[in-house]
């Protein structure tokens, strides 16, 4: 059976994962990324709960937080201070919540053949505190490698939608982050699309704009792409209207 250390499944229901795609991700380290507002968390409980049908066993975490430490950490990221937080200072908060994250959640279950689910991780800091935030892609790089190790994940899912729908899909109460501004969210999604441009090995763009159906049809795509062998039945990935590419980012 499947296990979990959040409550993903609790208000899903879904059809179980095709047999050879739950065997191809056994044991693989899934992220779930985009802007806020994207549907992100959504489509991470509709997935976790096709894992728990198909009898796949998972581990499911959040970043930043996930443990004691790191919920700790997440409350002084993203709750309102009368005293502003450097991009810089947020950056190595975030890697110090992974870094435990990993030691005592992610790396245990990857050794125990699980497969991860995250939501979020170092990508959302390349986007967030890099290419919104100004600090450097490989000053950001370094202190993962110092955070993770040799934890990358296989792919990284990132949600696509403009910044308008993703406004309008978000709480009017917004943490820290979320209250950053249209410009910054702007920046944010850029940086998004520089990730999937410059590393598309590991990194699969997923247009968020459809119903969940189709979001969720999507992400099964992407990842039959990536992880099973080629087949003429598998499902098309659907788009709803085209995105426009971005430029990579310099």
């Amino acid at each position: 059976m499947s296990s979990s250390t959040s409550k993903f499944t609790g208000r899903h229901t879904a059809e179980p994962l095709p047999a050879d795609l739950a065997a191809a991700i056994r044991g693989r380290f899934l992220v779930f990324e985009g802007p806020d507002g994207s549907g992100k968390t959504t489509q991470l409980a509709r997935f976790a709960a096709a894992c728990a049908a198909a009898d796949l066993e998972t581990e499911h975490v959040r970043d930043p937080g996930g443990t004691d430490t790191g919920e700790r950490i997440r409350s002084i990221l993203l709750e309102h201070s009368e005293e502003d937080i450097s991009p810089r200072c947020e950056m190595l908060l975030y890697m110090a919540s992974r870094a435990q994250l990993v030691a005592l959640k992610i790396a245990p279950a990857l050794a125990a053949g699980k497969c991860v689910l995250a939501d979020r991780f170092y990508a959302s800091t390349l986007a967030y505190q890099g290419t919104a935030g100004g600090v450097p892609a490989d000053e950001i790089l370094s202190a993962a490698l110092i955070a993770c190790g040799d934890n990358r994940p296989d792919l990284t899912i990132i949600f696509d939608v403009d910044e308008q729908t993703a406004a309008g899909r978000l709480s009017p109460l917004l943490d820290r982050m979320e209250a950053k501004g249209a410009a910054f969210h702007a920046r944010v999604r850029k940086g998004y699309h520089d990730q999937a441009q410059q590393d598309p090995d590991y990194v699969a763009m997923i247009d968020a704009r459809g119903t969940p159906d189709q979001v969720t049809a999507n992400i099964i795509a992407a990842l039959r792409e990536r992880f099973c062998a080629p087949a003429a039945s598998q499902p098309q990935i659907v788009k709803p209207q085209s995105v426009k590419p971005r430029t990579a980012h310099g």
